[in-house]
């Protein structure tokens, strides 16, 4: 289920500005990583998804389906169809 909802900055993110944004901003809205501002925020949050640790399954289905959503947004091209094919050559 996606939860991602577009939320757009001026400007650098700062960590002052991260903390101000919402929930609904992040691949993984609990633990309020990777944020999805902008197009390059979403390809960044593509190439570091295998490195957020102490998230489930089911949690990374979800924020697939955020990045995705934000890609979509953001006019960003995602070829993979799933979390498990990210990071693969």
């Amino acid at each position: 289920m996606t939860t991602f909802k577009p939320h757009t900055i001026r400007g650098e993110l700062t960590d002052a500005k991260r903390e101000k944004l919402p929930d609904s901003v992040f691949a993984f809205p609990k633990e309020r990583k990777e944020p999805l501002v902008d197009a390059s925020h979403v390809r960044n949050a593509l190439a570091r998804f295998d490195q957020v640790t102490s998230v489930t399954d089911n949690e990374r289905e979800a924020a697939f389906a955020n990045i995705k959503a934000a890609a979509k947004h953001f006019g960003v091209e995602v070829t993979e169809t799933s979390w498990k094919d990210l990071g693969k050559p």
